[in-house]
């Protein structure tokens, strides 16, 4: 039967056997076809045989095979028990030996027989009166599979265990009758007398024997399954009273661990044994008695799950186990006390209607008891053979709550909740089964979720002034005061990168917040939110990339259409003899001025396009290696554990999607301002500073750079050399440099005796449509003119527009053309805060003085909040998709060489048209 050893057929003995699987049988003959109980002899039965080949007797009679001494009977005897009032024996279970009859029967009818009127049920006799609880129903219902069968098991003792328990107040009884109320779900219904219906009619009926521990719904004598059906009284249970003992994170075993205890009966109402819930006794899957246990340490999420064979459940749970669960803790002087621990069972039916459903606890009704396994209550004909329908705790969850705004610890009495598994047996060899474990530690974040709606939207509404703003800044630098539609695509762009800010803000404040105070505690005041109570923070996590995502973008496509122009100041020296074309005259012209000066500053600034302020490689392998060499990670994990190294052996509490984000946005920020800090302090100031040397190279070079960002702004670099010219020899090249080191000569400034180089000019509308004309005659050779005409009229008239340009800007620089002049002045301090123009440039341009190097906000280096912004949340989103640091940080870095090289190819093409320098010399 348990499928471990090999036995004869019916009709055979056994002539050797060890006990295993090695077993030799031999044949009975005809006139001696039955097997004697042991298995090793034959014999005559006069009586017939059982279905397994041994001889069986009539009722009240037993089975003589040996005389005795014990020598072999050649045909076995049936012989009958004296049921006399001297004797009062009849025949044991076995059938072997003839034992005192049950107490009831002589109790009843002074005889081992329970004739009419009286009541045999379950193998007791009851006296026939008024009062006996009603006929009980043996049926289980089971809800999910649409089954109701009547159980072989509550057909032999439902009856027997109720009049039991009621007549004579039997423990046994009692308890059994119990366990076939949680084997049929506690549910309750006004209209049957089920197993719970029958424990009903009981509990009202024994009101008068009085209660224990002062507890209204448990009974002398009876289990407690219920605390009662009254609308509210699960929050009560819940609520009212706080757990009497306090939990910390750092102290010693008995502050840390949760000593839950159980008290387990078998089927029959046995009571068996106290058990500590240690052992994992409550854990179906396997696993090491180490991590088992790290389901009781307080503050650690414990999640276990796995897929377990039905066979495997039919060998092991055979015989059903109930639990009455405890919560251990001592007072002040060092007694002991238990705490009760209620039971949410999601099957629980009351009035054919589920009731513990959501998470409104005043429709809730809490029981005591449960099991995990049942494969009892489903056999219907024969206790013997399998069971047609199994029941499975598939889903275990004890949930920890802690008190609102308590500072020591204090929680709110435990809750196991349980949600049960029908199975129809058909193959248990294929069938298997998802079960689950978990222990949970919450507490009301109704305060923290307040708290965040208040800050967004406060800081969204501060983002919607600052959009307007921005907006408004944006139509001054357009030169135009029209609101239009593209003014409000405008604004929806600035508040998209303003409320990424506002959203990452919140979240990356949110995750530091719960990885400093849950990790750094002492006494237990804050909990981790649940999984399901993460979801708005991961929402505003995915908001705050989508809208930063936008704005990355249209900082991209805003510096890739900038118009820059290299303004060339050097001056033809001499002149050269140079022959007419087709004339055959040698005339004299003025020298032609090297354009290698202006290819090598167009180069230079194609460099310096993705130039930023920290080294986005190491900023990834610094996360990376912060995260999983040094074992930052393990800050992420939901225990009160805040060191960084894990044993192997130890449980591994499952991620914090929160703390996980706080972690890694924390490292990312903090490694970010180091670099910053070292770059800006130590590696700019002594190694290399490539703006600031643009700047100086732009003097040296005698070019100045004239870019517009927008219609009417933008940035100047004057570049103007001191020394007039810049187009020489090495000699006098370290001459003059010499000289300016000196101070022989004059200041590099625009304006005289300053040497500020740099400007953010408003240039007027005027100036403006100027510009543009010129520049359409520079890049009519782009258009479609160039495949009709690739002769050298094309080349040339670009050539005259490029040097007309050139021309242009130098005597605009030069204050040639008074109705296009400009003045220079500082800017207010609002006017830089607030990043827009007070005056508008109506009749001259203005250039103000800049010495930050404003023009780097067209280039990558200007605008590297955003770009850490944006690299910081596709980390955060990549890994909370995906839960793994490496793989974010890969995607990461590829995303940053990608839009990389984005800006570079794109950023070279447009600087190509723009300045007409030819793309084949940008390398």
């Amino acid at each position: 039967a348990s499928g471990s050893s090999c036995v004869c057929e019916p009709g055979y003995r056994m002539v050797a056997g060890n006990g295993g699987f090695s077993v030799t049988c031999e044949k009975c003959p005809e006139n001696m076809s039955g097997v004697t109980q042991d298995g090793w002899n034959c014999i005559t039965c006069p009586n017939g045989l059982t279905s397994k080949g041994n001889c069986k007797c009539p009722n009240n009679e037993i089975l003589v095979e040996r005389s005795i001494d014990g020598v072999l009977l050649a045909e076995a005897l049936c012989l009958r028990c004296n049921g006399s009032e001297h004797s009062f024996s009849a025949s044991d279970a076995s059938g072997s030996r003839c034992v005192r009859c049950e107490k009831t029967f002589i109790q009843v009818s002074k005889s081992c027989d329970c004739n009419s009127p009286n009541i045999l049920t379950g193998g007791l006799c009851f006296w026939a009166r008024e009062g006996l609880p009603p006929k009980g129903v043996a049926t289980v219902r089971f809800a999910q599979l649409g089954i109701t069968l009547t159980s072989a098991w509550f057909l032999k003792n439902l009856q027997s265990s109720a009049f039991a328990c009621w007549l004579y107040s039997n423990l046994t009884a009692c308890q059994a009758l119990g366990n076939m109320c949680v084997m049929n779900m506690n549910s309750l219904s006004s209209s049957t007398t089920d197993a719970c219906g029958l424990f009903q009619y009981i509990f009202v009926s024994t009101a008068r024997v009085g209660i224990i521990h002062s507890i209204p719904y448990w009974r002398h004598n009876l289990p407690w399954l219920y605390y009662g059906d009254q609308p509210g009284l699960a929050s009560q249970v819940l609520e009212k009273n706080h757990f009497p003992t306090t939990f910390t994170f750092k102290g010693t075993d008995k502050d840390v661990k949760l000593k839950f205890i159980a008290a387990s009966f078998d089927a029959a109402g046995n009571f068996l044994k106290w058990q500590s819930l240690e052992g994992g006794i409550l854990q179906l899957c396997p696993d090491t008695q180490t991590k088992l246990n790290a389901a009781y340490v307080f503050g650690t999420t414990y999640q276990q799950s796995c897929k377990i064979s039905v066979s495997k459940i039919l060998l092991d749970f055979a015989n059903p186990v109930f639990y009455d669960l405890f919560l251990e803790y001592n007072d002040g002087n060092g007694q002991q006390y238990l705490w009760a621990v209620p039971v949410l069972n999601l099957n629980l039916q009351y009035n054919e209607k589920f009731v513990n459903q959501g998470s409104n606890t005043n429709n809730w009704l809490l029981t005591r008891r449960f099991f995990l396994v049942d494969a009892l209550s489903g056999k219907e004909n024969d206790l013997g053979k399998p069971p047609r329908v199994i029941r499975i705790a598939s889903k275990i969850t004890i949930s920890i709550r802690l008190v609102s705004h308590t500072q020591r610890g204090t929680i709110y009495p435990p809750l196991i909740t349980v949600a049960y598994t029908d199975v129809l047996i058909q193959n248990p060899e294929t069938q298997s089964v998802m079960v689950s474990f978990a222990v949970s530690y919450e507490m009301n974040q109704s305060e923290a979720q307040i708290q965040t709606d208040i800050a967004l939207g406060v800081l969204g509404g501060l983002a919607v002034l600052w959009s307007l703003l921005k907006t408004a800044g944006w139509k001054r630098r357009t030169g135009s005061s029209i609101i239009d539609l593209q003014t409000f695509f405008k604004f929806l762009l600035f508040y998209a990168g303003d409320l990424a800010n506002v959203f990452f803000i919140i979240t990356v404040g949110t995750g530091i917040y719960w990885l400093v105070f849950f990790k750094a505690q002492q006494f237990v005041s804050v909990l981790l939110p649940l999984p399901s109570q993460e979801e708005d923070f991961v929402t505003y996590i995915a908001c705050a990339f989508s809208l930063k995502a936008l704005q990355f973008l249209h900082l991209l496509v805003s510096q890739l259409a900038i118009d820059i122009f290299f303004i060339d100041w050097e001056r033809p020296k001499g002149k050269v003899l140079k022959a007419v074309e087709g004339d055959g005259v040698i005339k004299s012209a003025a020298a032609p001025v090297s354009i290698w000066r202006t290819y090598f500053i167009a180069n230079e600034w194609n460099e310096i396009q993705t130039v930023r302020k920290i080294n986005p490689l190491f900023q990834v392998l610094a996360v990376l290696f912060f995260l999983e060499v040094v074992g930052f990670s393990n800050l992420a994990l939901m225990d009160a554990s805040s060191s960084l190294t894990r044993s192997s052996e130890s449980y591994v509490a499952p991620w914090s999607r929160i703390l996980r984000f706080g972690v890694s946005a924390a490292l990312w920020i903090a490694i970010a301002i180091l670099q910053v800090i070292f770059f800006a302090v130590i590696y700019e100031r002594f190694v290399e500073d490539k703006i600031s040397q643009f700047v100086d190279l732009c003097c040296v070079s005698n070019i100045s750079v004239f870019l517009l960002s927008h219609n009417c702004f933008g940035h100047y670099i004057h570049g103007r050399s001191v020394h007039g010219h810049a187009d020489t020899n090495m000699e006098e090249m370290n001459m003059n440099l010499k000289r300016e080191a000196e101070n022989l000569c004059s200041q590099r400034g625009l304006l005289p005796n300053t040497d500020g180089q740099t400007f953010q000019i408003s240039i007027s509308r005027k100036m403006r449509l100027h510009y543009d004309w010129i520049h359409e005659t520079l890049t009519k050779r782009r258009g479609p003119a160039r495949l009709l005409d690739s002769s050298a009229n094309t080349f040339e008239q670009s050539t005259r527009a490029y040097n007309a340009m050139n021309k242009f800007l130098s005597s605009f620089i030069d204050h040639v053309h008074k109705e296009m002049d400009y003045i220079v002045k500082d800017k207010l301090l609002l006017e830089r805060i607030l990043g827009m123009e007070f005056m508008e440039p109506i009749d001259k341009s203005i250039f103000y003085n800049d010495e930050g190097h404003s023009f780097s906000d067209v280039l990558y280096y200007g605008n590297e909040t955003t770009l850490l912004i944006f690299d910081i949340l596709f980390f955060s989103v990549v890994d909370l998709a995906s839960q793994s640091f490496v793989l974010a940080a890969i995607l990461t870095y590829l995303q940053q060489e990608f839009f990389r090289f984005i800006r570079n190819t794109l950023g070279q093409k447009n600087l190509a048209s723009k300045t007409l320098v030819d793309q084949r010399f940008l390398i």
